[in-house]
Formats: C-alpha cells, sequence, structure tokens
C-alpha cells in the first residue's frame, strides 16, 4: 500500500505590480484614500504627478516605499496591501 501525503499549496507570491485602479480601490477598502490624497498634495509635483498619472503601483518604487513608510507601514503590512489589491 502507498501512501501519499498531500500538502498544502505554498502561498501565493506578493504581486510586485498592481493596476491603479486596484490600488486606489484598496485604499478606499482600507480607508485611507483621503489621508493618502492629503499627503500626496503636500509632496514635491513629481509624487503628485506619479499618484495622478501612474498607471500601475510598483511595491518597490522608492516614492511608494516613502508613502507606505509616512503612513507607519511595515513590510508585512505592504506585502497585505498589494496581495489584497492583486484581488479586487
Amino acid at each position: 500500500m502507498t501512501v501519499i501525503t498531500i500538502q498544502p499549496a505554498p502561498p501565493s507570491p506578493v504581486p510586485d505590480v498592481v493596476s491603479s485602479r486596484q490600488f486606489k480601490m484598496q485604499l478606499e477598502i482600507n480607508e485611507l484614500t483621503a489621508s493618502v490624497e492629503a499627503w500626496v498634495s503636500s509632496q514635491p509635483k513629481l509624487v503628485q504627478i506619479a499618484y495622478v498619472e501612474s498607471t500601475t503601483f510598483s511595491r518597490n518604487d522608492t516614492m511608494l516605499r516613502s508613502g507606505f513608510a509616512a503612513f507607519g507601514y511595515s513590510s508585512s503590512r505592504v506585502d497585505t496591501f498589494f496581495t489584497a489589491a492583486s484581488k479586487l
């Protein structure tokens, strides 16, 4: 008799990029839209342009990492945010 061991699938990797729509919808789900938009408006013009005009958001982007840091997000919280956003 052969014993078959079934193991759970490994967790899905955290996506490196989500669409602007996914990113901004996740902000709204997390009730961060107003706070993030206020923060963005206080940043240099290039950050403002990037937020408004980007079609995708990369979790490794320097400006984006600065924004998450400003809101106290740890690396694992950023992972959770991008994973949730990728499912929208």
